[in-house]
């Protein structure tokens, strides 16, 4: 089975969301720091929003925090949130050879059914996992386990394409064969992820 991640990996939302967080925290004079776009960039939306809380020491509820962010990129994936290069043809052949796909995402579910139906990808997963509904973190190794466990499948029987660093190394511990997706938000992170992975590409236009 096929499982791939969704933001940074199928679609280039990873700079809309930077984007986002810089002008979440500017409205209150505030400035991202290195380790909170590193805990932020890796959280579930209810952790990310407690996080960032407790860090700042905001006045606003979790919850706020959620409703503010959904305003600030709801736009952007109903209008402008582009596929990454290569990743609807490779779904497309994927298909039409009967592998079977999943999507396994942190993204928020309503944001991630939007995106999926303005792209067309939505026919190629008729299961969605998303750590927000299993509450838990993809970089824990709770998630994959639980993915493999709501899919009835082997670690071995799957390969998971994703472009963050703890993801990658998550589910490689679980046994699940990993392919990296290069996008510009890791950068730093590239040696890495050529180490963590089984495979690494810069887009799904090399494996076309």
């Amino acid at each position: 089975m096929l499982l791939f991640d969704l933001d940074g990996t199928l679609i280039d939302s990873n700079q809309a969301w930077v984007e986002v967080d810089n002008t979440f925290l500017f409205r209150r004079g505030l400035t991202p720091t290195e380790e909170y776009n590193r805990v932020v960039g890796q959280s579930i939306f209810p952790v990310a929003a407690q996080f960032t809380q407790a860090y700042y020491g905001l006045k606003e509820t979790p919850q706020q925090i959620m409703d503010e962010w959904m305003e600030l990129i709801g736009e952007a994936y109903g209008k402008r949130i582009p596929l990454k290069a290569g990743a609807k043809p490779f779904l497309e052949r994927c298909a039409a050879r009967g592998a079977s796909m999943a999507l396994v995402t942190a993204c928020v579910p309503e944001l991630c059914h939007t995106v999926l139906e303005r792209h067309g990808l939505d026919r190629f997963f008729p299961q969605i996992l998303f750590a927000q509904e299993l509450g838990v973190e993809k970089r824990d190794p709770r998630f994959f386990q639980a993915v493999l466990t709501h899919l009835g499948v082997s670690p071995r029987d799957c390969t998971l394409f994703e472009d963050s660093p703890a993801a990658c190394r998550t589910a490689q511990a679980a046994g699940i064969r990993v392919v990296g997706v290069y996008d510009p938000f890791y950068e730093g992170h590239r040696e890495e992820m050529e180490m963590v992975c089984d495979r690494y590409i810069e887009s799904f236009e090399t494996l076309l």
